[in-house]
């Protein structure tokens, strides 16, 4: 099946940051921006969910979320993508599955804020996407101890690279995950959700 994606070459190193982005925020093209300098990446896709299936209460609706990612971003190296709705795919491990089979000569790394990597244990098929892809890392304010010291932290420690060496992740073979230390900004969805109707910014 063929999908609608960024345009690749083979060799390249893409950082993707998935999530429901209800909605997004500067926080997330600040995290994309360090990723990009920090992990030598190519370009970085954000690949916005249909839905969370850790959140018991369902996002705006997609087409709203992608009109909001796509007025945020403005990077020649940045884009935003619905795979997991166009693949039909529910969970990370299985979109990275499908992923890496329509784009099989490409590098993927998945990017994720510390408090993702404390949780991570809960994902499904968490095993899966460690050992599938590399993990980039990045700290958010109050997360560094428990992602540290969380259970896939811990599991794979034989696997942990350096930050030092953090522009290489793209060229390891999973499992291998960076940890790295960035000047963070502490906004989140959660508080623009509850500030108020964010799609109405978007739409008029």
């Amino acid at each position: 099946m063929r999908y609608q994606l960024p345009h690749t070459r083979p060799g390249q190193v893409v950082g993707l940051l998935g999530g429901s982005f209800d909605p997004p925020h500067q926080g997330h093209v600040h995290i994309s921006r360090e990723a990009l300098r920090r992990f030598g990446l190519d370009q970085v896709w954000w690949l916005v969910s249909p839905g969370n299936p850790l959140k018991a209460r369902g996002p705006a609706p997609l087409d709203d979320r992608m009109a909001a990612c796509r007025a945020m971003l403005d990077h020649p190296r940045m884009f935003v993508s619905d795979f997991e709705a166009q693949a039909g795919t529910r969970f990370t491990a299985e979109s990275l599955c499908v992923l890496q089979r329509a784009r099989p000569k490409v590098r993927f790394v998945w990017l994720m804020g510390a408090d993702n990597l404390a949780q991570l244990d809960q994902w499904q098929d968490w095993r899966d996407i460690v050992e599938r892809v590399p993990l980039g890392v990045l700290a958010r304010p109050g997360q560094r101890i428990s992602a540290r010291v969380s259970k896939a932290a811990r599991v794979y420690r034989f696997a942990r690279l350096k930050g030092a060496k953090s522009r290489f992740l793209g060229q390891a073979e999973a499992p291998a995950w960076c940890f790295v230390n960035v000047p963070m900004r502490g906004i989140s969805s959660t508080e623009l959700r509850e500030a108020g109707d964010w799609r109405r910014n978007v739409n008029n």
